[in-house]
């Protein structure tokens, strides 16, 4: 059987279309190779900004929200040194060391580029204070003691409990009671103390005397203590008991 000339022509064309199929390859793969490179090079330079670089490193730390805590003790213990890159900052360590200040609750460091670190300091609130070794000392409602000085603060009522401190059952049950009083009472406690975590008593500042028991119930009691202190035979009394909030007590 004898091949045809169509046929014959076809062979050499059909041979060559590989060829050309190679050609127009060639350059897509260089594409994308150059594109990959250029990737490549992008994310080295991000990095060497970010990390290598002298643009984006610490320049100025600042301290927000301080009273109790000077400023340059906060920026002490957060131990941030300056031309460190920002990126590198290990902004939880740092709040870590910050919040190990008797003064700090809790405290969050923001970035802020170029250069700039904040600390955002939510300080402890003192509550009462209790005097020892001739001088006194201002606690929170967790029990820490956030300050301490030689005069007796004012606008904070005395706390009197045998060891005062954040692992004491006492100290925790006399400031849950002083935390959970509306403020018109609040203003008016000169002293909340107790002999143990259900004995709680409140010394007010007109003289009365408030046996408050446990911390528990305290809605009730505060409820019996206002309608008493509406009537001017309730103002007269000088000690209210309401410890079982069923049964008030007064003498």
């Amino acid at each position: 059987m004898t091949e045809s000339r169509t046929d014959r022509r076809a062979a050499p064309d059909e041979e060559r279309e590989p060829e050309r199929g190679e050609r127009r390859g060639r350059p897509a793969r260089w594409k994308v190779v150059f594109v990959s490179l250029l990737v490549v090079a992008a994310l080295a330079a991000v990095t060497w900004v970010l990390l290598g670089s002298r643009l984006l490193v610490v320049r100025h730390v600042e301290v927000t929200g301080t009273e109790l805590a000077a400023p340059d003790r906060v920026v002490a213990a957060a131990g941030i040194s300056l031309g460190k890159p920002m990126a590198r900052l290990a902004t939880g360590e740092i709040g870590e060391r910050v919040e190990r200040l008797r003064e700090v609750e809790s405290a969050e460091i923001e970035r802020h580029w170029p250069g700039t670190v904040r600390i955002v300091v939510r300080e402890r609130i003192p509550v009462a204070a209790f005097e020892r070794g001739g001088r006194h000392h201002r606690i929170d409602r967790h029990g820490v003691v956030v300050a301490d000085g030689e005069a007796r603060p004012a606008g904070l009522p005395a706390l009197a409990v045998a060891t005062p401190g954040p692992s004491d059952r006492t100290t925790l049950a006399a400031l849950s009671v002083l935390a959970g009083l509306p403020e018109w009472m609040t203003k008016n406690v000169r002293e909340v103390g107790a002999t143990g975590p259900e004995a709680v008593t409140l010394r007010m500042a007109s003289g009365q005397t408030v046996v408050w028991g446990a911390a528990e119930r305290a809605e009730e009691k505060i409820r019996l203590l206002e309608a008493l202190w509406r009537t001017a035979a309730g103002r007269a009394v000088r000690t209210a008991d309401v410890s079982a909030p069923e049964v008030l007590k007064t003498q």
